[in-house]
């Protein structure tokens, strides 16, 4: 048995009754529930539909997201995600570049690196070495004043934890950010880079090994067999080539707003809503949410 999820962005009000019978009908589904009226509701289907793909472009043109997830085991016991363009809405590095005078070279850098355009680890080492001699202390600077959390991390975090789930921060990024924001949403874990450091100006070399797409599938082998859990009781989230890993090999892995490349991989997305989407397609209800 499958559910099918229909969800759009907190406040638009666009998913419509007659929206979610039609495609109920269409797909010989059982009676919707409704999780949060005109934003998201489900029905149970009993097999992956063949023309999901299809149907799911046709629902991104009315700012629509449509995720088919199995019924068995929805509500996972660990979240694993991504800092960047994730659970904040910017990357860290391009915004030490901005307060270096090369914002726009390095944000081109970090695009084709999302994409899978380039490598993850050159990339990083080429980005990081456009900050060598800036200082050190620019980092709070950049958090305090640069660093805003995506929508709907904090509730999705509480809510899981509520639940009795863990939650991990796993970045390409940099642990002077993932332990800032780790610690603002409530995460158990956090792995990233590190940004060194000498004479309290950054060197423009990263902390070796580097963090990048393997990382991050072993911080899921090793976080599962930790709290001695299944890969299907994760919850993976991301945007980036760097986390296609993590999102195949999780139960339910997720392409949050995610570059072309990593939504023609993924089996679920989110392109109009926020993070709390991702308590929909556990099952959720907004009167379910925490905080």
């Amino acid at each position: 048995m499958f559910v099918a999820v229909l969800s759009a962005a907190p406040g638009a009000a666009n998913l419509k009754t007659s929206m979610v019978e039609a495609l109920r009908n269409g797909w010989g589904g059982g009676a919707a529930r409704w999780l949060a009226r005109g934003e998201a509701a489900e029905f149970d289907i009993p097999a992956m539909p063949d023309n999901l793909d299809s149907v799911r472009a046709e629902l991104d043109g009315f700012g629509l997201d449509l995720n088919v997830v199995p019924a068995a085991g929805r509500r996972k016991r660990l979240l694993l995600a991504d800092m960047d363009s994730t659970m904040i809405q910017q990357e860290c590095v391009d915004e030490l570049a901005a307060e270096a005078g090369v914002g726009p070279r390095v944000a081109a850098i970090t695009a084709r690196a999302m994409n899978g355009e380039i490598g993850f680890e050159g990339a990083l080492r080429e980005r990081v070495a456009l900050l060598a001699g800036l200082p050190a202390d620019v980092i709070d600077k950049v958090l305090a004043e640069r660093i805003t959390p995506m929508p709907g991390g904090a509730a999705l975090v509480a809510t899981m934890k509520a639940a009795g789930a863990k939650a991990a921060l796993v970045s390409g990024g940099f642990t002077a950010f993932t332990g800032a924001i780790a610690a603002r949403l409530g995460f158990d874990w956090n792995r990233a880079n590190t940004l060194l450091v000498a004479d309290e100006r950054l060197t423009g070399e990263p902390g070796e090994p580097i963090l990048g797409r393997a990382a991050k599938v072993a911080a899921l082998e090793e976080l599962t067999a930790e709290m001695g859990i299944n890969e299907e009781d994760v919850l993976a989230v991301g945007d980036g080539a760097n986390d296609l890993g993590m999102l195949l090999r999780a139960g339910m892995g997720v392409a949050l707003h995610a570059k072309p490349a990593v939504q023609a991989e993924a089996r679920h997305r989110i392109n109009h809503g926020d993070l709390t989407a991702l308590l929909y397609l556990q099952g959720y209800r907004r009167e379910d949410f925490v905080g």
